[in-house]
């Protein structure tokens, strides 16, 4: 397996190609201010253009007045000192997380009160919705 990732065939040179496109991601999300490192992905090299992706427009519209640093970040690395510019693209790299649900417990106790309260209650559309809460409790078997 090693010799096939690492040989000179098509395989081995697709795997250089992606360390190298990992080592330039690091270097540049290293050196890349505050949260901005977090959204740039680099998608690829070709004819001297790396390519940078970003999740969203306002982190490109950073991207952009940071592409001449970025470009020295580059130079540092001695495999991509021949990157003459970028290639900018919104591309939407990781599905948006889902909120976390926040599941809320209703005691015993708790519902006996809210309980006891419908019962002293004459508005019948509250003594309703005062049940209806008190009959989520958890109950004790």
């Amino acid at each position: 397996m090693s010799r096939l990732l690492g040989g000179g065939g098509e395989l081995g040179d697709l795997m250089r190609r992606a360390r190298l496109i990992d080592q330039a991601q690091r270097h540049l999300r290293d050196h890349l201010p505050g949260e901005l490192g977090e959204h740039l992905f680099v998608g690829g090299f070709h004819q001297g253009r790396l390519t940078l992706i970003t999740d969203r427009a306002v982190w490109l519209t950073r991207l952009r007045y940071e592409q001449p640093r970025l470009l020295e970040l580059l130079h540092q690395l001695p495999a991509f000192a021949a990157v003459t510019g970028f290639e900018l693209k919104v591309r939407p790299v990781r599905p948006p997380k889902a909120p976390p649900r926040q599941t809320r417990r209703l005691t015993s106790r708790a519902a006996d009160e809210l309980s006891s309260c419908a019962a002293d209650v004459d508005d019948p559309g509250l003594k309703r919705a005062l049940e209806r809460l008190a009959s989520h409790a958890e109950r004790d078997p």
